[in-house]
């Protein structure tokens, strides 16, 4: 039998919580319960839509080991079932998040960036999976509760642990970089997202450096050389505990150097150079920002002293995720057509390389590249423009246009009426339009910030058409 988790003690120790009831070890630390399985600790943590406390009972009864609920709501509890009784449930869920990094000998990487996080992360989990027992976060589980519950839910035995630390604000890195200390930290990339709430890009990279605040003595910060915000991160990096940089892309002085990059419609092959050893592998994911990232993957197991060539082998199994990339076939009525889910959330940078994609999918016969596009939000008064400025890659990379929101109202402006396919102020009035106007061997690319909630049309042309053969790869 597997040693727990946590054991009481340990329990007790870390939250300094107040017990009632027997308290029995735990398997797995949860603050959600659709998704809480039997033994594990229940976090009544207050969300931004839920408070934590309305769902102890049903979690309890679901076979929760114990529940951790606040001092002031102790009371409504009485003869539910365990509880740790604490003054404040999300810092008791930081403390044992930062007991569980004090106890642990993995060695740990931290990823940030405007875009690329996610994935990059995940990519990183494959890699990492190859060389030891290695410990990531879930989905995009990377701010104030996202760290500290990943961190709580590390195994005592992990070699390896890959967080993601995400911001929208300046300040918001530095504590979770410094619960999380990492050996390495990544930066993905800088480019103008959350841009509303900064004053230039300077500073989005200012609030990226951060990260480095966390980094262990002698740490290694890895930056990416081909962005245009490298000296400055590289500024940040410097001022740290960091021992050493590593840069990734294809500048010359690059220390992992991709020297070509062949794109195809459902992977790319990279032909690299890792401080100047040759190296060629498989990337299973499309897009050229995909092959990038897989750089900075390589890069970090270089600095923790792994296999990057073993490392490597494992990116072939990368896929695209529900909401970044993911591809279904699916049935029209006189054929298949492909869908691409991009529409988990957007900006400049990641729609630009959404619509690469979309211009490197071959449709078949009869078919068209279709670009469902929701607004990019948080762009500040430059919002408008960003938009227009799409104008130029939509016409190279698409055939048609299905536009919703206010902002993307300054894109369909911009675009000649051939390419101009529909447009609403709103994602559920632009719906029916697309289902409509799905044609056999089409490629339809849906993307949009999370707010525009463009999600909803993914879900709707799964629904209405159903899948011909579940996910897969582009034709051609």
């Amino acid at each position: 039998m597997s040693a727990p988790l946590w054991t009481p003690d340990e329990l007790l120790t870390a939250t300094e919580a107040r017990p009632l009831g027997t308290m029995p070890a735990v398997t797995g630390v949860s603050i959600d319960t659709r998704t809480l399985e039997p033994g594990e600790l229940f976090f009544a943590i207050k969300g931004d839509v839920h408070d934590g406390h309305g769902f102890v009972r049903g979690a309890l009864a679901k076979g929760a080991a114990a529940a951790v609920i606040s001092e002031e709501r102790a009371a409504e509890f009485g003869g539910a079932g365990p509880l740790l009784v604490v003054p404040d449930v999300l810092d008791a869920m930081r403390r044992l998040g930062a007991a569980a990094r004090r106890r642990s000998a993995a060695k740990i990487v931290a990823v940030t960036g405007s875009v690329g996080k996610t994935g990059t992360k995940e990519a990183m989990r494959l890699a990492f999976e190859r060389l030891g027992r290695t410990h990531a976060a879930v989905a995009s589980y990377n701010n104030h509760w996202g760290v500290p519950l990943t961190l709580a839910r590390m195994p005592r035995d992990a070699a390896y642990g890959v967080f993601e630390i995400g911001m929208n604000h300046a300040g918001e890195i530095e504590p979770l970089t410094r619960m999380v200390r990492p050996h390495v930290a990544v930066i993905t990339t800088v480019e103008p997202v959350h841009i509303e709430f900064f004053r230039s890009i300077s500073a989005i990279a200012d609030a990226k450096g951060e990260i480095f605040l966390g980094l262990e003595p002698g740490g290694i910060a890895v930056l990416n050389r081909d962005n245009v915000q490298f000296e400055r991160v590289k500024a940040h990096a410097l001022a740290s505990a960091a021992g050493r940089i590593l840069s990734f892309g294809e500048h010359e002085s690059a220390d992992v150097r991709a020297e070509r990059i062949i794109l195809k419609p459902d992977q790319s092959i990279v032909e690299t150079r890792i401080l100047g050893t040759p190296l060629v592998y498989r990337v299973g994911a499309p897009g050229k920002h995909v092959a990038m990232n897989s750089l900075a993957v390589l890069a970090a197991v270089k600095a923790l002293g792994g296999d990057f060539a073993l490392a490597a082998q494992a990116l072939a199994e990368l896929r695209p995720p529900e909401g970044r990339g993911e591809r279904t076939v699916l049935r029209a009525r006189d054929g298949e057509f492909l869908l691409i889910d991009e529409a988990f959330n957007a900006n400049p940078a990641s729609m630009r390389a959404a619509l690469a994609n979309l211009g490197a999918t071959e449709p078949a016969l009869g078919g068209r590249r279709v670009a469902v596009l929701g607004d990019m939000l948080e762009l500040g008064p430059e919002g408008p423009a960003h938009h227009r400025e799409l104008a130029a890659t939509v016409e190279a990379t698409s055939d048609i246009v299905f536009a919703a929101g206010p902002l993307m109202d300054n894109l369909v402006r911009a675009l000649p009426s051939e390419r101009r396919g529909g447009y609403a102020a709103s994602a559920a009035e632009i719906e029916a339009v697309v289902l409509a106007n799905v044609r056999a061997g089409d490629v339809i690319m849906v993307k949009g910030s999370k707010g525009i909630l463009v999600s909803r049309i993914v879900k709707a042309l799964k629904e209405h058409y159903g899948e011909a053969a579940g996910r897969a790869a582009a034709k051609g």
